[in-house]
């Protein structure tokens, strides 16, 4: 069993259906509304953990209802809290997601998620120590990334970084994380208009983007491939993307190749688009490898 560390956000999903997206001053009936586990950290260690690995969560959540719904259901999907923190004076973390015309908008609130810091993660070092890979998103202060990133390079563990919600990063991290995996949306913003390919040859087996239904775009050292996704009807896609960054991680620790890691984190999120919620379609081992 390969052993996972989630440096990341939690948070509670605060879900509205409709049928189109409102404009500018517009008010819309809704079809539907509910709540769910999420945040970045706190999906990627559930798909993780459904896969079969060892998962230490690493995060914050407010000492409230949601805290403790958000808690509750990590032990629920076998995620250790050993080092996740309730804080008090702030609230849980909330995503506001909109699912409409076949997509989802979302704003996050971060609340507790703030509380991350380089000082927090470093109680948890024990944990980074013995990961086989660590994943990381930006939900949660750019200090805490590059302190994260700074000692992956140090103790040379493998690092997955996620760079959502986008934002820039120094040359520092994108030198020293193992793994990059922006959508396309997230690799406009990290390197501008550079030509792509040319970035992807730059920064061979390491910079991953994710397109979508058009797949996944690498560089394997000596041509450019893309790794075809798996074509379904969507019923959500919120927690594709994280997903698809907790079965790559999964499998790149078991010792997968690169591409054969794309394309079994390509069926995990096929799968988790065809329920509701970031966490509900999240497949288990069983589930995926028979899907395979």
């Amino acid at each position: 069993m390969v052993k996972v560390a989630v440096v990341g956000s939690a948070s509670i999903d605060l879900i509205v259906t409709a049928s189109k997206r409102p404009l500018a001053g517009e008010t819309l009936i809704g079809e539907s509304f509910h709540t769910a586990p999420g945040g970045k950290g706190a999906n990627q260690a559930v798909a993780a953990a459904r896969l079969d690995a060892e998962v230490d969560m690493i995060g914050c959540v407010g000492d409230d209802a949601f805290g403790k719904e958000i808690m509750d259901n990590f032990k629920k999907n076998g995620v250790s809290v050993r080092y996740v923190e309730p804080v008090t004076h702030c609230p849980s973390g909330t995503a506001h997601i909109t699912l409409a015309e076949g997509d989802n908008s979302i704003i996050v609130v971060k609340g507790a998620n703030d509380y991350v810091t380089p000082e927090y993660v470093k109680q948890a070092e024990e944990s980074l120590h013995g990961a086989d890979i660590i994943l990381i998103q930006q939900e949660i202060p750019i200090e805490t990334v590059e302190y994260v990133a700074t000692f992956c390079d140090r103790f040379q563990r493998k690092l997955l970084l996620n760079p959502a919600p986008a934002r820039k990063l120094s040359e520092k991290v994108i030198e020293y994380a193992t793994f990059i995996t922006p959508n396309e949306h997230e690799f406009a913003v990290l390197f501008g208009n550079e030509n792509r390919s040319k970035v992807l040859a730059k920064y061979p087996n390491k910079l991953i983007i994710t397109e979508g239904s058009n797949g996944v775009r690498f560089h394997n050292g000596k041509t450019e491939e893309v790794i075809p996704a798996y074509q379904v009807e969507p019923v959500d896609t919120t927690g594709a993307g994280d997903t698809f960054n907790a079965a790559f991680a999964v499998a790149v620790a078991e010792g997968k190749e690169i591409a054969d890691a794309i394309k079994i984190a390509n069926r995990a999120a096929s799968l988790s688009i065809k329920k509701f919620g970031a966490q509900g379609g999240m497949p288990t081992r069983k589930e995926l490898e028979r899907s395979l």
